[in-house]
């Protein structure tokens, strides 16, 4: 027999007042129903009815997992740091790891992920191309010191996590364990109930090849990705990589003037080179100076791992920005910061505001410039011309061409996408949207095989190098991002897979005789095999019940009240809010049919029968 879960011992206290300190709806409602409650910024305590959410987001991934021949072991979260070193993520993670120290001065660490982990646990049980291959996983708390945790469940310092890696002799193998992965994961996903989208996506920090992130689609996601609809393609903003613009033709280029500075006062922003361009250097053609006409030249610091800092120089039309986290993902492992007056005062030679191309780039210090690295946007075509700084105070160059006058390091994709953008494919345009990372999967090749020495001999006798691959889910986000999708104003509304209970049975009036009646038909619900909340408690008033059982979210809320002298008694659907009334003797088969479908009709009507 299922649990009755009873309100009146239940360690429940809900919130009429959203928590001062939670900003997504989803987060606000969680901690309000008593799911869970913050212990410290970023780190929370999961109360009963948020363990049995988690629990069951938890079964569903373990059931996928096993289903694709994984196997299930636990690591410890307190790790030492030699695998870490060895890899080279013990100096990488930077600030973003929690280091500590045990009494006899050895450093450990809390592990963030596991990669080293599991190659080593692979490493010190399995040496032929026989035992391959494998797939390991785990459903384990991490932790990261989030500079500025936030958004409840969805970045924080501690989390579940599930992380599985696949173990194969080729790279055939690693491409086949990728797909069981894939497929894997659209099947967790559909049963958690939420709108997602698969994406390209960048490796990042965790290295390999091939990589794809699934997103819950959400106003709220602090992910940005592109989609066209026109070829389906989708990406994490990241990961696109927008084409080279062709070159500008010749005979263009040969007409366009020699580059010549004017005088621009007051123009250290976009805004007002573009207003003073207009007003003092009117453009030939009659067209109006725009942004898109201007080069943006901007500098970065970047600071390694290790403390090395160094200036990054980036070139992109006037009209766009740069992506904090497109560049972020440029420079990783590095951190990037803005330039600050302590850095100008490094390099006198920039003119902050007026920064041109000249006084950029690793050559130019033959000619007195800073010799800081330069790259330039993929859309700064050769031979086209621009409006930049002139690396003086109230001066601007014109027609200065790319190609001709000036030339770049390289160039980076960290420009700021829009709507309407061309597809990198060629098939479309881009639309943007925002989404929660819910599942990251990598084909990783051999980066900590080769790091930690994980090899095996091949069917040959020849030692080779395992390749691997990585799989993970975001079990503890995956409540939060399944709150922030499905709440409405009246609390959380639960999708069946994950709801705390199937049905919650509310017991109003001061009539022992509803009472009765109540206890009499959750019991037989328990009895069918379902999950109840009862609320029994004698001494609240309807009104207060009504709008708990709304808070917490129960799929089916049945509520037996006054009806009861009249032989009904309600059924709510929580999501829709469709209410209404069935006889008490039909009540256990009417909340199954609403919590199991028809077939649970048929089963009733056939038990009856056979009675």
């Amino acid at each position: 027999m299922s649990r009755i879960t009873r309100l009146s011992n239940l360690f429940l206290r809900t919130l009429r007042e959203d928590p001062a300190d939670a900003e997504l709806p989803g987060h606000k409602l969680l901690v309000r129903a008593g799911y869970i409650r913050r212990a410290a910024p970023g780190v929370y305590t999961w109360l009963p009815l948020g363990l049995k959410v988690l629990r069951r987001v938890e079964a569903i991934v373990r059931e996928e997992m096993d289903a694709i021949g994984g196997q299930e072991l636990s690591f410890p979260a307190l790790l030492p740091r030699e695998p870490y070193e060895a890899s080279g993520r013990w100096t990488e993670y930077g600030e973003n790891l929690f280091r500590l120290q045990d009494r006899k001065g050895v450093d450990m660490l809390l592990g963030p992920t596991h990669e080293e982990m599991f190659t080593l646990a692979v490493k010190d049980m399995y040496s032929s191309y026989k035992e391959l291959p494998l797939t390991l996983y785990q459903i384990q708390t991490k932790y990261r010191d989030e500079a500025r945790p936030r958004a409840g469940l969805l970045r924080g310092r501690e989390f579940v996590m599930k992380d599985a890696y696949s173990f194969d002799i080729d790279d055939a193998g690693l491409e086949a364990a990728y797909r069981r992965h894939r497929e894997a994961y659209i099947r967790i996903f559909d049963r958690l109930g939420f709108d997602y989208v698969i994406v390209h996506a960048d490796s990042g920090a965790m290295g390999g090849s091939a990589s794809e992130e699934f997103l819950a689609v959400s106003p709220v996601g602090e992910d940005t990705f592109v989609r066209c609809e026109a070829s389906g393609y989708a990406a994490n903003v990241e990961a696109v990589v927008m084409p080279q613009a062709p070159p500008v033709d010749r005979a263009v280029v040969d007409a366009t003037p020699g580059a010549h500075v004017e005088d621009t006062p007051d123009s250290p922003t976009i805004e007002t080179l573009v207003a003073q361009a207009n007003a003092l250097h009117p453009r030939s053609d009659g067209r109006a100076w725009t942004a898109a006409d201007t080069l943006k030249n901007v500098v970065v610091m970047l600071t390694s791992p290790d403390g090395t800092r160094e200036p990054l120089a980036i070139g992109l039309p006037g009209d766009r920005e740069v992506d904090a986290k497109r560049l972020e993902a440029q420079v990783a492992p590095a951190e990037w910061a803005p330039f600050e007056e302590k850095d100008f005062a490094a390099y006198p030679m920039l003119t902050k505001g007026y920064i041109g191309p000249a006084m950029l780039g690793e050559a130019s210090t033959e000619r007195g410039g800073s010799g800081i690295r330069y790259l330039l946007d993929p859309s700064i075509a050769v031979g086209s011309a621009w409006v930049t700084g002139a690396d003086e105070h109230g001066k601007h160059v014109f027609d200065l061409v790319h190609g001709r006058d000036f030339t770049a390091d390289g160039t980076i994709q960290a420009a700021e996408l829009r709507e309407g953008d061309p597809s990198p494919d060629g098939a479309g345009t881009l639309t943007l949207a925002r989404g929660i990372e819910m599942g990251h999967i990598f084909q990783l090749g051999r980066k900590y095989a080769e790091a930690l020495d994980l090899k095996v001999l091949d069917e040959n006798g020849k030692l080779v190098t395992v390749t691997m691959g990585s799989y993970g889910v975001g079990v503890s986000r995956a409540v939060a991002a399944v709150a922030e999708a499905t709440h409405d104003e009246l609390g959380l509304a639960w999708p069946r897979a994950l709801a705390p209970a199937d049905v919650h049975v509310v017991a109003t009036g001061k009539d022992q005789a509803i009472f009765e009646h109540a206890e009499g038909l959750v019991t037989q619900l328990t009895e069918a095999g379902l999950e109840v909340i009862y609320d029994d408690r004698p001494k609240v008033s309807p009104g207060v019940k009504f709008k708990d059982a709304e808070l917490l979210g129960v799929p089916t809320i049945v509520v037996i009240g006054r009806g009861l002298a009249d032989g009904l008694l309600e059924i709510k659907d929580r999501s829709t809010g469709e209410r209404r009334e069935v006889a008490v003797d039909e009540a256990v088969t009417q909340v199954l049919a609403e919590v199991r479908g028809e077939q649970a009709v048929a089963e009733a009507a056939a038990a009856r029968s056979r009675a």
